[in-house]
Formats: structure tokens, C-alpha cells, sequence
């Protein structure tokens, strides 16, 4: 079971997923999108948080409304870290996240630090959560058959993209050629390069 909250802070709004117990988290770490970025509380128990960026965006350039969002929710799924003013929210790509055999369920380390955010929360906006949560929706998710659509999908589009490429470069290529065609063309018929009879008269005495 996922839970699901819209941040409707920016228009359209932004989805922010969140599992339900360890065992959803853990489904979660797996089968992510490429989109994601995941937020927690700093060495504290929280939910996993993952807010879903649209095309375009990065882990830098999210609308500051929608950040603010989305560390408040983490902040409020903590149980020690909802209690406390504050509270260091750390956020990554969600392929930045490393999951080896030895952790436990729900555990997660990073690949590269240097793409890890941190983000200080100093205390609760229940405004904030209250709006969220008026979105919230539970529903069942197969995260593996979602994952598997979309990697699909994207390889369609990627398909797509590279035979409309080609499709051009061929196009560029063919104009290319018509266009050296043309300059020679143009080179021969130069009057510069043209001669006549007038230009070197025929001598009658060399055909007899």
C-alpha cells in the first residue's frame, strides 16, 4: 500500500509518495523511478518520502514550495522527529540511494555524498500538513509492473527520438549534397569558365 499526496502548491501539482511500513519502504528503494528524490530525517526513524520530479526538473531546482512540502511531511512521519524544533532533513536522487545485503529492511546508504541535500525544519506548519493531507490517497501498488511500464516506455520514446534524429541527419545530409551540387553547377556554368568560338576562332586550315 502506498500513500500519496499532492502538493498543490505549484501548478500541476507534484506527487509525493510515502510507505506505509518498512516492508513498503523497502519495495520502494527497489523499484523507484529515475524521477524520484527520497527525503528522511537525518539519523532519526521517519518514513521514506519521495517526491516525483517532472520533466525537466532536478534535484536543484525544485520549486521551493514544493521542498518546503515535502520536509514538513517528512518532519511530521517521524516519531521522534515530529516532537522536535529543528529537525535536519537530508534528500537525494533516488538512484543516489545504496542498498547492500547487510542492511536491514528499510535501511539505505548513498553512492556519492556529493549528491545528497540537507534541509533544516524548525518547527511543524500544521497548515502545511493539513493541506496535504486532504490529498492523501491509499491505494495498491505493483512497484515492479509500475517500474516495468514506465522503463517501457521511456525506451519507446528513446527509440522514437533516435529515428527521428537519424531521420534528420539524413535529411541535413541529402541538403548538403544538393547544395555542393548546386555550387558546382553554378562553378561550370560561371562565364568566367566559359569559352566560345569568339574567344578562340577556329582556323579553317586545320580541317583541310
Amino acid at each position: 500500500m502506498v500513500i500519496e499526496f499532492s502538493s498543490n502548491a505549484v501548478t500541476p501539482p507534484m506527487h509525493i509518495y510515502m510507505g506505509r511500513d518498512k516492508h513498503e519502504n523497502e519495495e520502494l528503494i527497489r523499484w523507484g523511478w529515475p524521477e524520484d528524490v527520497w527525503f528522511h530525517v537525518d539519523k532519526l526513524s521517519s518514513a521514506h518520502i519521495y517526491l516525483r520530479l517532472t520533466p525537466g526538473m532536478t534535484i536543484d531546482t525544485i520549486p521551493e514550495e514544493v521542498l518546503n512540502d515535502c520536509i514538513q511531511l517528512t518532519k511530521a512521519n517521524s516519531i521522534q522527529g515530529s516532537k522536535q524544533n529543528h529537525v535536519n532533513i537530508v534528500y537525494t536522487p533516488w538512484s543516489n540511494l545504496k542498498k547492500t545485503g547487510s542492511m536491514d529492511v528499510g535501511q539505505v546508504g548513498f553512492h556519492n555524498d556529493k549528491d545528497v541535500r540537507y534541509a533544516m525544519v524548525e518547527k511543524k506548519c500544521n497548515e502545511i500538513i493539513n493541506r496535504l493531507n486532504k490529498t492523501k490517497v491509499e491505494r495498491e501498488i505493483n512497484y515492479r509492473l509500475l517500474r516495468e511500464d514506465r522503463d517501457r516506455e521511456e525506451r519507446t520514446k528513446e527509440r522514437a527520438k533516435q529515428l527521428e534524429e537519424k531521420a534528420l541527419n539524413k535529411l541535413k545530409e541529402e541538403q548538403k549534397r544538393e547544395r555542393e551540387n548546386l555550387t558546382s553547377y553554378a562553378s561550370l556554368m560561371d562565364e568566367n569558365n566559359m569559352r566560345s568560338n569568339i574567344d578562340d576562332p577556329i582556323d579553317e586550315d586545320d580541317f583541310m
